[in-house]
């Protein structure tokens, strides 16, 4: 379908190159143009794309857009100008907004202050552990604290252990209409440590189990008491969440255990939990630590050690290519306090990063609630997505830390030699799916698209404690899918020759 856009053109250029500083401070470069004519007998033989659609079988609504990157040719469109539901693919607009505003090489920063001298070994005051809004702190980073501390010359601390994580603020969940028990919607504040997830693990013993609770990684495996859990004789819920004393506390039914297994669970007290963890790897290092506590501001001090995430390039490549909810939230967090606001929310925050879009590249739709689309009912339109990845295409910045993904056939076998290649950023809820990004025909020829799909309808009757699998919905996504690899197919076949 034909759309007819009106924008007007960029009067200078971007300062993605480098990423230090402002990046995207002047008016778009490239805009959307009408749909140029395509003829032919390859046009005519693949039909309109309203029979492909319905053919997909979808209910709701599909909506999309392609373009071509280079002269800002909308080649396609259907509903394109329709505000849908992203899910994850609103991260492609977050990693842009992080890049723009804290560069790409800015690394986060853990630290250890010591709030007193260091006389003979002995700390004469208060031990802070900061947090510096690192999404990609594990337990092997805390360890590394560990040993600086030991290397720092200190033997024991005299006063208390603090915690800093007000450096973002605190969020009990990045989503609260989704279960207690998932993963993917942990708490956020200025400190995470192993993404704000505790492993529970269980395994028979006897006529019972034998449960922990750690926060393991490969190299380490503490036992934690920030998080406790207990069996309880049901079947139904799996899980039960409540916070007592400052403490997580689980139960799950017995009747969902089987013979053992494992899975991570969320942490809500992500500063005790932090905290939990380093007073054991101090204690193997011969420091002995009281119990820690949160404290209300920072303090100065002197650094006793640090350690640094990686470049913010390679923060949002991960983030990108495993689509890790809490890294989309601390660093979209961070790229809206380092603009000079004080977001005290993510719905907050998630609507400064969309003022922004809406300046820098016109994207007119864009209503986000948080930075990682997890909260469905952030919206932008499949056309003002495209519009933004014509412009920041130039200068190559997105599309380097896209996942590759992989096109299939029609019995959804990986095609290894597929003639097109696609980078894009896959977006998937219950019965909300997305695909954006970029793909280069056969020919060379380099395209931006946007599909989005979504039935609102039936995901508003989603009970809460089912939307962790509902029913219908892997069919639905799945359904979903196939129509993104056969609309990228139809775009090689019209648009790469």
């Amino acid at each position: 379908m034909k759309s007819r856009i009106s924008r007007r053109l960029f009067l200078g250029g971007l300062a993605l190159a480098g990423l230090a500083g402002p990046a995207l401070a002047n008016p778009p470069q490239v805009s959307l143009r009408p749909q140029a004519r395509i003829a032919g007998v390859a046009k005519r033989a693949l039909g309109g794309v309203e029979r492909l659609v319905a053919d997909a079988g979808l209910s709701g609504r599909v909506s999309f857009a392609v373009a071509d990157v280079h002269s800002g040719t909308l080649l396609e469109g259907f509903a394109a100008r329709v505000a849908q539901p992203p899910a994850s693919v609103s991260k492609a607009v977050t990693a842009l907004y992080a890049l723009e505003t804290l560069g790409a090489e800015h690394r986060f920063q853990t630290r250890l202050l010591a709030d007193g001298p260091v006389e003979n070994g002995v700390l004469r005051g208060d031990l802070y552990l900061v947090g510096g809004g690192d999404p990609t702190l594990d337990t092997d980073g805390l360890a590394e604290l560990a040993a600086g501390l030991k290397e720092a010359g200190v033997r024991e601390v005299r006063g208390a252990f603090r915690i800093y994580d007000a450096g973002l603020p605190q969020i009990r969940s990045i989503d609260p209409e989704q279960p207690d028990h998932v993963g993917y919607s942990p708490s956020v504040s200025g400190i995470a440590l192993n993404y704000n997830r505790v492993y529970f693990e269980w395994k028979r013993a006897g006529s019972s189990y034998a449960l922990s609770m750690d926060a393991r990684t490969e190299r380490y495996r503490p036992e934690v008491q920030a998080a406790r859990i207990a069996i309880a004789d049901r079947q139904v819920p799996v899980y039960t969440y409540r916070d007592r004393d400052g403490i997580d506390h689980w139960t799950v039914a017995r009747g969902a255990l089987g013979n053992g297994g494992g899975r991570w669970l969320p942490v809500r007290r992500p500063g005790l939990y932090a905290g939990d963890v380093f007073r054991t790897l101090a204690r193997s290092h011969g420091v002995t630590l009281k119990s820690a506590k949160l404290a209300p501001r920072l303090p100065g001090g002197t650094v006793l050690a640090q350690v640094n995430s990686p470049p913010l390039r390679v923060v949002l490549k991960g983030m990108l290519r495993w689509s890790n909810n809490l890294t989309a939230e601390m660093v979209g967090l961070a790229a809206t306090k380092a603009r000079g606001g004080t977001p005290n929310s993510l719905r907050a925050s998630a609507r400064a990063m969309s003022d922004w879009a809406k300046t820098r590249f016109e994207m007119s739709t864009i209503s986000l609630v948080d930075h990682s689309g997890l909260g469905g009912a952030s919206r932008m339109s499949a056309q003002d997505l495209v519009q933004a990845l014509v412009q920041v295409s130039e200068r190559d910045v997105l599309r380097p830390i896209l996942k590759p993904i992989a096109m299939r056939d029609e019995r959804g076998r990986v095609v290894r030699e597929h003639p097109i290649k696609v980078n894009a950023k896959t977006g998937t809820l219950n019965f909300v799916s997305g695909l954006g990004g970029f793909m280069t025909a056969s020919d060379g020829t380099e395209l931006a698209f946007a599909i989005f799909a979504a039935d609102t309808d039936i995901r508003a009757r989603i009970q809460r404690q089912d939307r962790e699998r509902p029913p219908g919905a892997r069919t639905w996504n799945g359904k979903a899918k196939r129509l993104q690899q056969k609309l990228i197919d139809r775009w090689g076949t019209l648009y790469g020759s």
